[in-house]
């Protein structure tokens, strides 16, 4: 089929280069314009891009892809399909009308579930057992659309943000080339969402890593497995902030007050929560490296009684 992608990230950058290699057509890539990143605020281009350039395909970074300007040029490709993955801009319904099949999305959840941004973090900090990829055939709404297939991924104990992620990459991109050949075969069967089921996500800040110690050891976690790699959970040692990249829950009779560091040794940083003991067991103390719990205490002295998390001011 003849083919527009619009996406931004590196998790769309699979799919891509999925569709490319099954055949299609892929007559135009869109994708966010170009930021400024790094210490010298040189411009870099997005994931999408440098993956679509490689490839030798042409690339358009329109600022708002509703303008009508950018509406009628997208027009004058005649798309046979619509292949949006993290594209990062809402679709006017003048572009979601626009191909001769539809506008299919790539979405990293099992909708209804985690509509919105960020489904990935937020399977992992929930403590849910499966994720999955979902396509659909998109319409005005927020990941509203009619479903097409799904694939479920059940996740690891250790399963982090980042792992799962790349896990879920994969299996977007080959659903993807699946659902393509359905729609173009006329054998796709369309699903709508149980709307009463669904659940909205926000989009991950920095602030969302910070570590609460009055929630239990589990729930703080997940959290730290989840805003890894980005944006970290940290919390804050002697006024310095602390990004913590693991940590272990286990059960603990110890009564200090939350946040308090009950014993530092090689093991790890044993911590009191609301409900037992977190371990940590990678850190990373401001200005450092990250590192073992057992290699930081070798060169940074943590006495038990000691609280984290308070103020940074």
């Amino acid at each position: 089929m003849r083919v527009i992608f619009m996406g931004t990230p590196d998790f769309s950058v699979g799919t891509l280069k999925a569709l490319y290699e099954a055949g299609h057509e892929i007559a135009l890539v869109v994708s966010q314009p170009d930021k400024a990143k790094g210490r010298g605020n040189k411009m870099q281009p997005t994931p999408v891009k440098e993956a679509a350039l490689e490839l030798g395909l042409s690339v358009y970074q329109p600022k708002r892809v509703r303008e009508e300007q950018s509406i009628e040029y997208l027009r004058s490709f005649n798309a046979d399909i619509i292949v949006v993955v993290a594209f990062g801009q809402i679709l006017p319904k003048e572009i979601l009308s626009m191909p001769k099949y539809c506008c299919v999305n790539v979405h990293a959840s099992l909708l209804p579930k985690y509509r919105g941004a960020a489904p990935i973090q937020w399977a992992v900090i929930n403590g849910e057992k499966v994720s999955g990829v979902t396509t659909m055939r998109m319409d005005e709404g927020l990941d509203t659309g009619d479903m097409i297939m799904t694939k479920e991924v059940p996740l690891a104990p250790d399963e982090t943000g980042g792992s799962l992620f790349d896990r879920l990459a994969e299996v977007g991109a080959h659903l993807c080339v699946k659902t393509l050949e359905a729609i173009e075969q006329g054998t796709a069967v369309y699903t709508k969402q149980n709307h009463e089921q669904a659940t909205i996500t926000h989009m991950i800040k920095k602030k969302d890593g910070r570590i609460d110690f009055s929630k239990s050891a589990i729930e703080i976690e997940r959290l730290i497995r989840g805003m890894n790699p980005w944006p970290s959970a940290y919390t804050y040692l002697n006024n310095k902030m602390l990004k913590v990249w693991s940590a272990q829950a286990c059960e603990g009779d110890e009564k200090g007050v939350e946040g308090e560091i009950i014993e530092a040794c090689r093991d790890g940083i044993r911590v009191q929560t609301g409900d037992g003991i977190l371990i940590l067991k990678e850190v990373q103390l401001e200005g450092k490296k990250r590192m073992s719990a057992d290699a930081f205490l070798r060169g940074y002295k943590v006495e038990a009684g000691e609280i984290l998390g308070k103020d940074e001011q």
